[in-house]
């Protein structure tokens, strides 16, 4: 499982998703199926969106089946930026169609 922060057009996102990078072609082609052909992605630890989210994060996987591979946790982009440090962000991955 990843957890990655997608800065986006419309603000940033908060993606868990069981590809094994943020780059994962089919990742990408799941997230432009869903209007996301731009992005600047960071891999964020799980551990810590579970600390952060807690209930909701939990919800949320209980909701995700194995045959699934992409639940936003949060699309409250003020939300998502204000919740992480910028300190916690990996080195970004970039994706322009």
């Amino acid at each position: 499982m990843k957890a990655g922060i997608f800065f986006t057009g419309t603000g940033p996102i908060l993606i868990l998703t069981s590809y094994d990078s943020l780059s994962d072609p089919k990742l990408i082609e799941k997230l432009a199926a869903k209007g996301i052909k731009k992005f600047i992605a960071y891999e964020v630890s799980v551990e810590e969106v579970k600390k952060k989210y807690g209930t909701h994060f939990d919800i949320i996987m209980g909701d995700l089946h194995q045959t699934d591979d992409l639940r936003v946790l949060d699309y409250d982009g003020h939300h998502v930026f204000h919740r992480f440090s910028l300190k916690e962000l990996s080195e970004p991955t970039y994706h322009e169609a």
